[in-house]
This record gives structure tokens, C-alpha cells and sequence, in this order.
């Protein structure tokens, strides 16, 4: 069996001529090779170690975890999918309310692993009917609309948690990363939320040293006078040693709470696989099922020992299309590296001293970005939110999700926030199409169009792709 593990050198392991590329299945010179990996581990630190700090789980062993995904990413698609998966943001939200609801890291833990069934579960199904489940059942405007939700939803953690710790720190590093993402160039701009950290750090205890104790509240909330910068508990830390485990909680109201995110991660995925094999040639359309799957594996394995979800990340494509090395060997190497990061505690406890001011001014950037990918997918999509259809069902989940608002059903049990704004967004989408005229109904773009070669090759298109038809076929071939 063929597991991609296999690699011919190209060329003469140097340096790629002129024009060319290294293919997935081929490789550099090993210590080339390990360099790229070490790059593609930079690539992600930002993401990767902001989003479990801020879902209160161990950075350690979020690391450590995504080196084990990335490993059974790489088996599961053969080696075909040059992927990094890393620590999911999608999920920074529902850790936000759950554990504002009173949950627990374990509880976290197993509404995520749920998640991550559920990942796996509609990857089997891509394989075994196709990818037009997933366009028929989460159209554009469905997914474009659970995702902004999901992101703005987070805008409360940072005005009342990080940013009111150290309001002017949080300021700096804001215009400092809005700075980086916008000026530089290449791999620097791909990294620029760890270098907003950076120069977090660096101010921090700059301040301190300048000015002593800030007096402002703490991150449990209390008022009183504290060093920005804490490093405490990175002398007390070992340089080897396991990270922290623990076994997940299943709670009803936080499975609800988490499962609108698979909307998120499907589209991650789908534009994941659609991206890779633009920028390599393949055809990876009969990857996307495996792809969805293999993600859903490696986050279940991951929350069911304490860690964060894990996702492909477009980081990575960054680093890849700047290279032009598509070596899955890089991924192995990566995935090494961060199996060995995962056992120093110390450096986990570099990560989780990340000041509250220096996560303001990070997350202020970070969520709004995440929201305005949903924006994104109905740009690219060419989504009409003229047409009532589309609109009445998206602005009605976006104010739910992002306002919060709850609907309670008994004493014990209510919907609010991301899943009452998901259920609005799907289940208004579908019920008003059923009632609505047909000149409401015309021209409904794929999902992620051009991801799977059905919409390029149907002849009639069908009752589920939203009435795309020939068009949308006419369109894919355009």
C-alpha cells in the first residue's frame, strides 16, 4: 500500500531551476528538507499557539497534537495533500461561551470531539456521494453566514477580557500587526500575528521596566496592580517533560453550543484541497472526502486526550507558494519538529504568558478576520444579497449569533448565540426556499465552485445545487 512516504530527489536536491516546482512527491536534500519544515512550524505559531491559550487548553500539548494530525493527514490522503493541521480559531468562540455557561477544559474538549465526529461522518459521506451533499445542504450564502457569525461572536471576549488589561499595549499591537499584515511581504506577512506577538513581548516588558505595575484588572477579572509581562511560571517550568492531559466531559448544552463550527471547517477544507491542487496540477477532487475525514480523525484523537481541534491552515499555503515546494517530506518534518516542541514545558509556558494586553490587540485583528471570511465566501461565490432569499435568513443568524441572543425551551435548556444563529441560518435558508417563488430561486453558485469537477461536468445540475443547472456548468468551464 501506498502510504506517499516515498520521495525522488529533484533535481540535484538543491535548489528548484527556474520556473519549476517541487512536486508533492518529491523532495530537496534532507537538511533542506528539515529547514522547511522548521519554516512551515513558524508559519503557524501565531494561530497555533494564540488559539488554545485562549480556549484555556494546554499550548504544549496543542502542539504536540498537531504534529499526530498532521501525521495521519498525510497517511490518510497518501501524501497527495501537502497540509499542515494546526490549532483551529473556528472554536475560540464556543470555548469563550461554554466555559462562560460554567464549563470546564474537559467540557470543551468533549463538545469539540463531538465536532470532530461529525467532521469525520460528512467526509465519509463526500467520499461515498460526492461534494454535492455539502453544496445542496450549505449553499454560499448558508456558509458565508455561519462563519461571519462565528467570528463576530468573539468580539465580546476581546472588550471586556483581553483589551481593558492594558488598553494602550492592546492599541500598539494592533496598529503593529495591521502594520506587518499589510506592508510586508512574502513568508513575513504569513507570520505576521507571531511577530505581533513579538513585539507584544517586547513592549511589555518594556513598560514594566519603564513604568513598574499596571494597575487594571487581571486575567480573572479582579482589579489590582500586576507586571504585564509574568514569567513565574517559565522558571518553574521543566525543559522536558510531558504535556498536561486530560480526559473530555459530554455536556448537551455545549454539543450544541459547538456544532455549527463543522459548517466552518468544511468550507476551510474545501478551499484547502481547491487551493493545493490549483498550485500543484493535481486533480484532488477524489482527496476532498479523505481530506474532511482525516481532519475530523485528527481533532478527535487530539480533544480526547485535552487538546485544541485542529484544521488545515492557509499559513502553510503561504509558505508553499512563496517556495514553490509542495514536499510533503517538509510536512513530515514539521510535523517532527512539533512533536519535540510539545515536550519542553518551558516553552509552553513562554506561550501562556502572553500578556492580556498583547492578546487584545492580536484578537481585535484575528476575530474580525475570521468573521470576514464569511464575507469572503459569498464575494467569491457571487452571492445576491439583493435578492430577499438570501438576505432575510443571513442577517436574521448574524444578529442572533453576534448579539448572542438566547431562545429558551425549558428551565434547563435554551439555544443561543452561534448554534441559535446556525439553526436560524440553515433552517430559514431552506424553509423560505421551499415557499419562495421561482424567480427567487435562480442561479444559486456553488460552495467553494470549481472545488470538485461535477459542476464543470453536469449536464442538467439537479434540485440540490440550488437551481445552478447548465449555468453553473457554463460557468465552471468559463
Amino acid at each position: 500500500m501506498d502510504l506517499g512516504v516515498r520521495w525522488k530527489l529533484h533535481g540535484d536536491g538543491k535548489v528548484p531551476a527556474p520556473g519549476a516546482v517541487v512536486r508533492p512527491d518529491e523532495r530537496l536534500s534532507w537538511p533542506r528538507t528539515a529547514g522547511l519544515g522548521a519554516q512551515h512550524v513558524v508559519a503557524m505559531f501565531g494561530a497555533s499557539f494564540v488559539a488554545p491559550v485562549l480556549m484555556g487548553l494546554d499550548p504544549n500539548l496543542a502542539i504536540m497534537m498537531s504534529g499526530v494530525a498532521t501525521v495521519i493527514f498525510l497517511l490518510a490522503t497518501r501524501g497527495r495533500v501537502p497540509s499542515y493541521l494546526g490549532c483551529s480559531l473556528s472554536f475560540v468562540g464556543v470555548a469563550a461561551v461554554i466555559r462562560a455557561q460554567g464549563g470546564t477544559s474537559a467540557t470543551v474538549t468533549g463538545a469539540v470531539l463531538v465536532v470532530g465526529v461529525a467532521l469525520f461522518l460528512v467526509g465519509l459521506a463526500v467520499q461515498r456521494f460526492g461534494a454535492r451533499i455539502i453544496h445542496a445542504a450549505m449553499p454560499p450564502v448558508v456558509t458565508g453566514a455561519v462563519v461571519m457569525l462565528i467570528g463576530f461572536n468573539l468580539a465580546p471576549v476581546t472588550a471586556s477580557t483581553y483589551w481593558p488589561q492594558d488598553q494602550w499595549t492592546a492599541l500598539l499591537v494592533m496598529l503593529f500587526t495591521g502594520l506587518a499584515v499589510v506592508c510586508l511581504r512574502g513568508f513575513w506577512s504569513r507570520i505576521a500575528i507571531f511577530l505581533g506577538l513579538v513585539f507584544g513581548y517586547v513592549l511589555s516588558w518594556a513598560l514594566d521596566r519603564i513604568f513598574g505595575k499596571i494597575h487594571s484588572v487581571d486575567g480573572s477579572g479582579k482589579l489590582t496592580d500586576h507586571w504585564r509581562l509574568d514569567f513565574s511560571a517559565v522558571g518553574r517550568a521543566d525543559w522536558v517533560g510531558l504535556p498536561t492531559f486530560h480526559g473530555p466531559s459530554f455536556e448537551w448544552s455545549a454539543i450544541l453550543v459547538a456544532l455549527p463550527v463543522v459548517i466552518a471547517l468544511i468550507a476551510e477544507n474545501a478551499g484547502h484541497v481547491k487551493a493545493v491542487g490549483e498550485m500543484t496540477g493535481d486533480n484532488l477532487d477524489d482527496r476532498l472526502g479523505t481530506a474532511i475525514s482525516a481532519d475530523g480523525i485528527g481533532s478527535v484523537l487530539s480533544t480526547a486526550v485535552g487538546g485544541p481541534p485542529n484544521t488545515t491552515y492557509s499559513e502553510n499555503i503561504g509558505v508553499m507558494a512563496a517556495t514553490r515546494v509542495y514536499s510533503t517530506a517538509a510536512y513530515w518534518a514539521a510535523a517532527g519538529f512539533a512533536l519535540l516542541f510539545g515536550l519542553c514545558p518551558k516553552f509552553g509556558a513562554v506561550v501562556a504568558a502572553i500578556p492580556g494586553g498583547v492578546l487584545g490587540g492580536i484578537t481585535v485583528i484575528l476575530y474580525g478576520m475570521i468573521g470576514l471570511l464569511g464575507a469572503q465566501i459569498w464575494i467569491n461565490a457571487k452571492v445576491d444579497l439583493r435578492n430577499p432569499l438570501n438576505l432575510v435568513p443571513a442577517a436574521a443568524g448574524i444578529i442572533i449569533g453576534v448579539g448572542n441572543v438566547s431562545l429558551e425551551f425549558t428551565d434547563t435548556f435554551s439555544l443561543s448565540g452561534i448554534a441559535l444563529g446556525t439553526l436560524v441560518v440553515i433552517t430559514g435558508y431552506h424553509a423560505l426556499r421551499a415557499f419562495a417563488p421561482a424567480h427567487l430561486k435562480t442561479q444559486q453558485p456553488l460552495l467553494d465552485e470549481g472545488t470538485s469537477s461535477y459542476d464543470a461536468e453536469s449536464e442538467g445540475g439537479g434540485a440540490g445545487d440550488g437551481g445552478d443547472g447548465e449555468g453553473g456548468a457554463q460557468r465552471a468551464r468559463s
